[in-house]
């Protein structure tokens, strides 16, 4: 390593105390004398450079550029009026379209976008309160996104109108939904019950369309006022966080396999797990929204050769067409396709039994009601997932998530207000009222950096151990086609009561942390082995009040880079349902 330049130290803030700290830090001591003199020059070289570049003009990748739209210039925005958002899923309303869009694959359709996804002219908050940002001012001179990330523009291209920003859980850092800054996100189907997270809104806005044009109402839902809702909507997945939600709201959410959609323009929670899907309430809708995003945009570093350029993503929607003719058409659609109930994902700790048995039942039956071969599988390092996930990301997590930093890779991270750091003693209290699971990481990454709980080297083997848990999912998928497991472990439950701990009110951090503990373990090992997997409404609970039943998700993981089959299995499914429910003939 060469050094550029050095400094004269003319304008420096960093003295010999400060120095001395450094190396305090490091566990040793600097004597007075040259060497030290020198390791000052050498550290104000290094502060005039960082200067220089907060000094210079930032830049914008013309990919990143927004996209020419249909709307006023600058974009325009506002926030919802309470009676148009009575779950609290949205955070900011639009109407955005292309002047010129490429293509109808999403023609006129209306499409929420997660509040951590950046739209030019709209804020992009993160979930988080606006006290812990440092600087004063209205939220324009704050928040404001200067670029649309990549896959904003596509769905633009695509014909897509987005209709705003959903509500998204504070930092992306719960499966449930009651830590944004604007308050707990609300089920659809039940009130004060949780929607799951953190694309909670994402999931919301679409379950509540699903509802608002098909259920017929009951005493519960008389009069139910649902707001304004969507179509479509686009939420972030490091741990479930599209499947979750999914599960809670009884609709569709895929995790693509990793690197298949690019993630260049929205907040990072830590890049070896982070992906963008789509919420949808029918197939049709998933593909064809998968398909106006994926590919190869050569500023994510996430993307791979594996990767396909724009020009060579699969049809997905037209894939999937042609496979639900065949099945429809076959006797037997399921000959020859093998599903693997896999097994350890039936005893995770804190499933609940109502999941547990619809989810083993609503597969055996319907992929069975079709021909399929439907078999138990083990794949025992499973249970280890949600281990190897949080020792492979939480050591550096802060740094990404919270401080915003990238991972050493060539990567466009979206400019966007930054919180006070370090954290000011207001911002700690807030953060730990709001949602303590942050406090939580940023212990967590001096722990082991600072302090050395962790040995050198510790992270880059749990990585290690995650190329080795896909190499065990790979393995069982060359004897079936498909894993199934439960995606959420519980149906919805009632929001955890919310806390003031800097009057010393309300639950503990225990008592609210405690509730989302387990939920994601049958998500996010895939996350970090990379395969897709999606959230398929399967069953509902026994009803939580009257004429209230809350839905249950079943998980269809496929081998990576074949979201297409992933797809075709779930309808499959559907069309077991079908044969089952709709009293024709089951086969043998």
């Amino acid at each position: 390593m060469s050094i550029v330049s050095l400094s004269n130290g003319s304008g420096s803030k960093i003295n010999r105390t400060d120095l001395d700290a450094l190396a305090a830090n490091l566990n040793f001591t600097l004597p007075d004398g040259q060497d030290a003199d020198d390791y000052l020059t050498i550290l104000r070289s290094f502060e005039a450079i960082m200067c220089n570049i907060e000094r210079a003009p930032d830049y914008t990748p013309p990919l990143l550029q927004p996209t020419p739209s249909t709307t006023t210039t600058p974009r325009t925005y506002r926030k919802p009026k309470p009676d148009s958002n009575p779950f609290n899923a949205w955070s900011r309303r639009c109407e955005i379209a292309s002047s010129s869009p490429e293509n109808n694959l999403l023609h006129d359709r209306t499409v929420a976008i997660k509040d951590n996804i950046s739209i030019a002219g709209l804020p992009t908050t993160v979930g988080i309160p606006k006290s812990l940002f440092p600087a004063d001012g209205d939220e324009g001179e704050l928040w404001i996104s200067s670029v649309d990330a990549t896959v904003i523009s596509r769905i633009l291209n695509a014909g897509g109108i987005i209709k705003g920003t959903s509500t998204c859980e504070s930092f992306c850092a719960s499966p449930l939904s009651f830590t944004s800054a604007t308050g707990p996100v609300h089920n659809p189907r039940l009130h004060g019950y949780t929607a799951g997270g953190s694309s909670s809104g994402s999931a919301v806005l679409v379950a509540a369309h699903l509802l608002a044009s098909t259920t017929t109402p009951t005493a519960a839902t008389e009069g139910m006022n649902r707001g304004d809702t969507v179509e479509l909507a686009i939420g972030s997945d490091q741990a479930g966080s599209v499947r979750i939600p999914a599960s809670y709201n009884g609709i569709y959410g895929l995790k693509p396999t990793f690197g298949l959609v690019p993630y260049a323009g929205a907040a990072s929670m830590s890049p070896m797990i982070d992906h963008i899907g789509p919420l949808a309430t029918n197939l049709e809708d998933i593909a064809a929204l998968l398909e106006a995003m994926a590919g190869y945009d050569g500023l994510d570093p996430r993307m791979s050769p594996e990767s396909p350029v724009r020009s060579q993503v699969k049809p997905y929607l037209h894939t999937l067409r042609e496979n639900r003719e065949a099945i429809l058409e076959a006797t037997r659609p399921g000959d020859n396709f093998r599903v693997g109930l896999l097994t350890e994902s039936f005893s995770v700790p804190g499933i609940s039994n109502d999941v547990k048995e619809t989810v083993y039942e609503a597969a055996k039956t319907f992929f069975e009601a079709t021909g399929a071969a439907v078999t138990e599988i083990s794949v025992p390092m499973h249970l280890e997932g949600p281990i190897i996930w949080t020792a492979a990301t939480r050591p550096s997590m802060s740094s990404h998530l919270v401080q915003g930093n990238p991972s050493g890779h060539l990567s466009y991270l979206p400019p966007r207000a930054r919180i006070q750091w370090p954290l000011s003693q207001t911002a700690f209290e807030t953060l730990t009222a709001n949602n303590p699971a942050v406090v939580n990481i940023m212990f967590s990454e001096l722990l082991a950096k600072r302090f050395g709980y962790c040995t050198p080297g510790l992270e880059a083997k749990a990585h290690r151990k995650a190329f080795e848990l896909r190499a065990a999912y790979d393995k069982a998928l060359e004897e079936v086609d498909i894993l199934v497991t439960p995606c959420a472990p519980t149906v919805a439950m009632p929001h955890p009561p919310s806390a003031d701990l800097k009057e010393g009110e309300g639950p503990s951090i225990l008592d609210r942390l405690r509730v989302a503990v387990g939920l994601t373990s049958n998500a996010c090992p895939f996350n970090i082995t990379g395969h897709p997997g999606l959230s398929v409404p399967c069953g509902y609970s026994e009803p939580r009040r009257p004429d209230v039943s809350l839905p249950i998700g079943l998980q269809i993981v496929g081998r990576r880079w074949e979201d297409e089959q992933v797809m075709m299995a779930a309808a499959l499914f559907e069309r077991g349902r079908e044969l089952v429910e709709g009293g024709e003939t089951q086969l043998a």
